[in-house]
C-alpha cells in the first residue's frame, strides 16, 4: 500500500507571489486595507483575500487591529522586513534597469541633510559630483530631525547626509567624518587667553545655543549636568552663522562643532577645543533599510564615504 502523507496546502497565488507581498507591504506602511487597496489599484476584498492567503500560507497572524490602524504582529514585522526590500526591487527594477544601462549622467538625485550640512560639509562633494555627472539634476532638501526621518521612510530622497546620535531600527548609518567640540568666544573675551581651560571656566558666562528641541542643547545640558557645573543660556537661536555673528559681536559665548568654523571665523573668534568633556560629532550617510540605490545615488555616496575634495 502506498505511503500516505499529509497532503501540503496549495494555495494558487503562489504561482505570483509579488501580489500579496506587495499587498501586505503597502497595508503595513498605510496602516488600513482601504488605503492600500487605493494605492494598489485593487478593490478591499482583493486585497483582504490576499492577506487571509498569506496569513493560511505561514499559519501565523500577520496583522492586528490598533484602534482604526492596522499594524504588523511581531511575525509580521519579521516578513515586512524580509518582503519589503524584495517588492521594492522589483517595483522598481524598470527604471533601475533604464537608469543603469543609460549611464551615471541621467536621472535625479534627492538628498536630505540639515543647515550645518549643506552650509559647511556638503559643497565640495556636491562640487565633485556637477563636474562628474552634470546632467543629474541634484536636489539638497534642507530638513531637520524628524522632518528628514519622514523623507527617507518615504522614500521622497534617497538618502541623507548628516549626524545621528540614535539610530532606529529601520535606518542605516554609516559615519564617516568626525568633528571636535569647540569653545568660540570673541577674540578679546577671558576664556580666549587661559592657558587651561575647565568646564567650570564657562559658568560666569552666558551661552549662545540652538533651540532647546536640537540635540546641540541637550548635549550640552546633559554634560554640565552630568558634571555638577551650573550654566545659563544667554539665548537660543537657530543656524550656527547666526550664533557666531552674535558671538563676535560679544553676546555671548557658545559651544559648537568644528564643522561650522571656517578661516574666516578664526580671524575674528577665538575657538577652543572641549573635547575633554563634550563628545565628537560624526556625520554620514543614513539610508532607509533595504533601499536599493539609483546609479547616481550610489556615485554620490561613494564621494562622501571616500572624503574626496
Amino acid at each position: 500500500m502506498a505511503d500516505r502523507r499529509p497532503a501540503t496546502p496549495r494555495f494558487s497565488y503562489k504561482g505570483d507571489r509579488l501580489k500579496p507581498l506587495r499587498a501586505f507591504c503597502q497595508v503595513v506602511r498605510l496602516g488600513s486595507v482601504s488605503r492600500a487597496a487605493e494605492a494598489l489599484y485593487l478593490s478591499q476584498p482583493a486585497v483582504t483575500l490576499q492577506l487571509q492567503a498569506l496569513e493560511r500560507e505561514f499559519g501565523v497572524r500577520l496583522l492586528d487591529r490598533s484602534g482604526r490602524r492596522l499594524s504588523p504582529t511581531r511575525e509580521g514585522e519579521a516578513l515586512y522586513a524580509l518582503a519589503r526590500p524584495l517588492v521594492e526591487g522589483i517595483d522598481g527594477l524598470d527604471a533601475a534597469f533604464r537608469a543603469e544601462v543609460s549611464g551615471l549622467d541621467v536621472g535625479e538625485l534627492d538628498i536630505a541633510a540639515g543647515s550645518s550640512t549643506i552650509l559647511y560639509l556638503l559643497p565640495r562633494f556636491v562640487d565633485a559630483f556637477r563636474q562628474r555627472q552634470p546632467e543629474v539634476r541634484l536636489k539638497l532638501h534642507n530638513v531637520t530631525g524628524a522632518g528628514g526621518l519622514n523623507l527617507l521612510r518615504s522614500d521622497a530622497v534617497d538618502f541623507a547626509v548628516g549626524s545621528m546620535l540614535d539610530v532606529p531600527p529601520d535606518l542605516d548609518y554609516a559615519p564617516v567624518f568626525e568633528f571636535e567640540p569647540m569653545l568660540i568666544a570673541p577674540v578679546d573675551h577671558p576664556l580666549a587667553g587661559k592657558p587651561e581651560l575647565a568646564l567650570e571656566d564657562l559658568s560666569p558666562y552666558g551661552l549662545i545655543l540652538p533651540p532647546r528641541r536640537l540635540t546641540t542643547y541637550r548635549m550640552v545640558d546633559l554634560v554640565f549636568q552630568r558634571n555638577r557645573v551650573p550654566y545659563t543660556v544667554a539665548l537660543e537661536v537657530g543656524g550656527w552663522e547666526v550664533i557666531k555673528q552674535y558671538v563676535a559681536m560679544g553676546l555671548g559665548i557658545s559651544i559648537v562643532t568644528a564643522i561650522c568654523l571656517t578661516d574666516a571665523d578664526r580671524a575674528r573668534l577665538a575657538a577652543r577645543s572641549l573635547a575633554p568633556w563634550f563628545p565628537s560629532r560624526s556625520y554620514g550617510v543614513v539610508m532607509r533599510k533595504g533601499k536599493l540605490l539609483s546609479p547616481q545615488a550610489r556615485a554620490f555616496v561613494e564621494l562622501v564615504r571616500k572624503g574626496e575634495d
